[in-house]
């Protein structure tokens, strides 16, 4: 019975051991240092990755989309005009989709640059303005619509001032409201491999909600995941949160503060992970765009 003790005893020990040592190894690769692939642009935003592992960003007030090379590091002017661009995010097609801000819209741009309008209005009235989006296993594209008024609208009575987050089926471009009333500014926005949960900043009010994804694409089980909130978000492999604003605050899923990665600018606008096995964090901050190398991976 000793012997047995003992025994129980000592693997209690290992997995205490091989817990602490799980949660004590960082998710940043050893060694890594914060790198800025680039920098003279006016404000990056909406960073998406690509199957190759390249990264499309925007620069809004330069009305461009720019594109990160993974392969030599570099970066080039990819399409401009860009209808005013903001948030992207690839589809399971490979096209580029587009918070087209200009005109209130969402694109959906393929490599050849050729763009189309997938939404213009909602029941006749201009959208806020389109933010961010993020594109559930089924194709269906799940999109915040804040209301952050631009120097380049034309003024309109004709705008929706309710702060929403919108959905669009897949088969037949509907669009519904998924979720709406208690919002300041809804703006990031991301959902899990699985396409179970789906996590919406509420940057106005300074909070991030977790959701139940249903079947039919609505959203239930509303629950606050962190006192902040984001402009643009992602996720890891672990399911770790990674939301923006000062710097990149990493949460895991439990909503638990655990690491927070430092940023030289005075905002962080949106993150993803880029290179061709997703473990280059790819960052956008004010003028500029930065890379970290991680222990961890992107889910796209």
């Amino acid at each position: 019975m000793k012997f047995q003790n003992n025994t129980f005893f000592v693997f209690a020990l290992l997995i205490v051991f091989s817990s602490c040592r799980a949660q004590s190894t960082s998710i940043i690769k050893e060694g890594a240092e914060l790198i800025m692939v680039a920098d003279g642009y006016d404000f990056t935003e909406g960073p998406a990755v690509d199957k190759n592992g390249d990264v499309y960003f925007t620069d809004q007030p330069n009305d461009r989309i720019v594109k990160w090379d993974a392969s030599d590091n570099s970066v080039s002017d990819w399409m401009k005009p860009s209808g005013r661009s903001n948030g992207l995010y690839f589809d399971h097609d490979g096209n580029l989709l587009s918070c087209a801000d200009e005109k209130n819209e969402l694109w959906r741009i393929d490599m050849e640059k050729n763009a189309t309008v997938l939404v213009s209005d909602f029941k006749g009235k201009l959208l806020g303005g389109p933010n961010d989006l993020w594109v559930d296993p089924n194709g269906g594209i799940y999109f915040t619509d804040p209301l952050y008024k631009r120097s380049w609208w034309e003024p309109t009575d004709n705008r929706i001032e309710e702060r929403r987050v919108y959905y669009v089926t897949p088969s037949i471009g509907e669009v519904q409201i998924v979720a709406e009333g208690t919002y300041e500014q809804p703006n990031g926005i991301i959902g899990s491999a699985d396409g179970k949960t789906l996590y919406i900043a509420d940057n106005g009010a300074k909070k991030t909600y977790s959701f139940t994804i249903n079947a039919d694409a609505s959203l239930s089980n509303r629950t606050l995941f962190a006192d902040m909130g984001s402009d643009g978000m992602t996720l890891d492999n672990l399911d770790n949160v990674y939301l923006t604003g000062d710097g990149v605050t990493v949460f895991n899923s439990k909503g638990e503060q655990i690491k927070h990665i430092e940023v030289p600018e005075k905002w962080t606008a949106n993150v993803t992970f880029g290179g061709a096995n997703q473990d280059i964090l790819f960052i956008t901050a004010m003028d500029s765009v930065y890379t970290l190398e991680m222990n961890v991976n992107g889910i796209r």
